[in-house]
């Protein structure tokens, strides 16, 4: 195994909470950033107080785990004023009707028992007990329900609490827990739990969805790394967190253009300390991009400030689409006051601001006045379709991508 050479000053006394390495290397490291992006703030100056933490990025050169070891969970909190529902956008409903498709063919799953981990406003839930006629339970302390895209069903019953042995008594033929893990600081210990909680019950399929790591820093998608994560995922630490959890690795896919690692898993009888899943390449590739982010994510920074404050020399206007986390830290990361608004299609946002730099969020009607020179947009996944409002808005801003 190709293992990074690291220095006595990078070197912390840290155990790796996936493989128990005892040292980690610091790569990577960003001051007083908003500990949340998906909360958002009514009035500007709150969102410029926001509460604010850091990263201290670590990473492990044994299972590929990287962490941010000045994670504080107790600084954040999960309630309804945290939301990012992605399927407000046409493109990611379409995403999320494949995926749930693919599982209920795949997995059988009609007129089966579902739970959802940390299952947002329910909408893939709801998608997975409507195709399939299935029952199920979601867990999420931040749940709301949005009756403009939810119709009422019998057959779903939501709990607004963090899932554990607490709730033991709920067991199902399928587990799903997309966009959460990542959010966890000791992702095993939460696997572990769920292996116990699950029992007997070695027929129930999971489905487990995170980021992915290998893609972030590859393609130095440096707006991707937010203080909510603590837990960051290459295809060979997630296998390693569910093969050393008690779980049989079954597949392990990219989804989304990449951006999404999705795991296929099943409880075994023992546990195996050996990955089911073995990725040759990829050591050598991570450490590459370990080793170099740093200094390409400084230049990054340099060369978009540069641009912005060219922008703002020739009375140019730009905004930023999309108001999620991409966007909240783009604009943080640059620091940057000189862009007014970010544009998002969700009515839920539009009218707040963002934390740390406090932009206002606006609906995309609102560019048929304002007229921007330029839409940078956050996630390129999502070209087209803004690119047909811009066109339905009558637009002649260009774009640029991050």
């Amino acid at each position: 195994m190709n293992k990074i050479q690291v220095n006595h000053e990078n070197k912390v006394l840290t155990t790796c909470p996936i493989c128990g390495s005892k040292y980690l290397q610091i790569f990577f490291q960003e001051a007083n950033v908003p500990i949340h992006c998906n909360i958002l703030w009514s009035k500007q100056v709150s969102a410029q107080n926001c509460p604010r933490g850091d990263i201290q990025l670590a990473f492990c050169p044994i299972c590929n785990f990287i962490t941010n070891i000045k994670f504080e969970q107790d600084k954040l909190e999960y309630n309804e004023a945290y939301a990012n529902p992605l399927h407000y956008s046409s493109h990611f409903r379409d995403y999320a009707r494949s995926l749930t498709k693919q599982l209920i063919e795949r997995y059988a799953i009609y007129d089966k028992d579902i739970i959802e981990i940390g299952c947002g406003d329910g909408y893939f839930l709801k998608l997975l007990c409507n195709l399939g006629k299935n029952r199920g339970v979601g867990f999420d302390p931040a749940y709301t329900e949005n009756e403009k895209h939810h119709e009422k069903n019998n057959q779903i019953k939501f709990i607004k609490d963090s899932y554990s042995k607490a709730y033991s008594d709920y067991q199902a033929d399928l587990i799903v827990c997309r966009q959460t893990l990542e959010h966890i600081q000791n992702p095993k210990d939460f696997l572990n739990t769920l292996r116990q909680t699950i029992g007997n019950k070695l027929d129930c399929h999971i489905i487990f969805e995170v980021p992915n790591a290998l893609n972030i820093f590859q393609k130095l998608a440096i707006y991707d790394i937010i203080y909510e994560h603590p837990s960051y995922f290459t295809p060979f630490s997630f296998s390693k967190t569910f093969s050393s959890s008690g779980f049989q690795v079954l597949d392990l896919t990219e989804e989304y253009g990449g951006q999404f690692l999705c795991i296929h898993a099943r409880p075994k009888n023992q546990r195996n300390p050996e990955s089911d899943y073995e990725y040759p390449s990829e050591n050598k590739q991570i450490a590459s991009y370990i080793t170099s982010f740093a200094t390409k994510y400084k230049k990054k920074i340099k060369k978009y400030r540069h641009k912005l404050e060219n922008l703002e020399k020739s009375g140019k206007s730009a905004v930023v689409w999309g108001a999620g986390s991409k966007g909240v830290t783009f604009l943080n990361a640059l620091e940057n006051s000189q862009i007014e608004y970010l544009i998002d299609i969700n009515p839920h946002k539009q009218g707040m601001y963002i934390p740390g730099t406090g932009q206002r969020i606006i609906s995309p009607e609102f560019l048929r006045d304002y007229q921007p020179d330029i839409i940078i947009i956050m996630n390129p996944l999502y070209k087209s379709e803004i690119k047909q409002i811009s066109k339905n808005l009558d637009l002649t801003s260009r774009f640029a991508y991050v």
